[in-house]
């Protein structure tokens, strides 16, 4: 197997298992701490962690079945796209810092541009 589609793969099932920390941690440990609107953003970080996670995967599978399709550029929007979106969706929930919930749009914007 090409050593960029293994990590590749390796990078989305590790961004899924994160996906899941965090959905967990969400789940059963922030209701008590935030405001149910807070709880919401956050789980809509972890929403978009696990389809562009996913996303990556397919690139990886795709890329594997069809090795003349160029799919590099996505994958590093969808990965950006997490850290921007879904990391500073988290950090806005945990630290109340307006500054994380203003960079957010450029993560969704990243995943647009991935999935062109």
């Amino acid at each position: 197997m090409d050593s960029q589609i293994r990590k590749q793969l390796v990078s989305g099932a590790t961004l899924l298992f994160l996906a899941v920390l965090f959905g967990a941690f969400g789940a059963h440990g922030l209701k008590q701490f935030v405001s149910p609107e807070k709880l919401i953003t956050f789980e809509t970080g972890v929403r978009y962690h696990f389809y562009h996670s996913f996303g990556i995967i397919l690139l990886a599978l795709t890329k594997k079945s069809f090795p003349e399709i160029k799919l590099n550029s996505s994958f590093i929007c969808f990965v950006l796209g997490i850290i921007f979106f879904s990391l500073n969706c988290y950090l806005y929930v945990l630290t109340g810092i307006k500054f994380f919930a203003m960079i957010v749009p450029i993560g969704g914007l990243l995943f647009m541009i991935g999935w062109m």
